[in-house]
């Protein structure tokens, strides 16, 4: 369980971190969009941290389709366009690619 809210808090971190760079670069927000937006990546990496794996890039392999998930997620909940049924099938595939990684048996 600590797993998957680390997962999810940092694909929150994450993606909040990197729109309020859009925001500013794309939307035409105040550069004041910076400061929170790199607060909120900075608490992204620490998140990372607290998952349950002896390597680095497992966690951030396994990491990958949660944030595909949570992107759609946001998509729909802050951006306001809902996900189709391709979005919805690539995370499907994605989150399945996690479960392999994260529920695999090793040695």
């Amino acid at each position: 369980m600590t797993t998957l809210l680390a997962y999810v808090g940092a694909a929150l971190a994450e993606i909040a971190g990197c729109f309020a760079v859009w925001a500013w670069l794309r939307l035409g927000r105040s550069p004041l969009w910076l400061g929170p937006g790199l607060a909120s990546l900075a608490l992204f990496a620490v998140l990372l941290t607290r998952v349950e794996s002896g390597a680095a890039g497992r966690a951030y392999a396994a990491y990958g389709g949660v944030y595909i998930a949570a992107s759609l997620v946001w998509l729909w909940g802050v951006e306001g366009q809902r996900p189709d049924r391709w979005d919805l099938g690539g995370a499907a595939l994605c989150l399945a690619g996690t479960a392999v990684i994260l529920l695999g048996p090793r040695g």
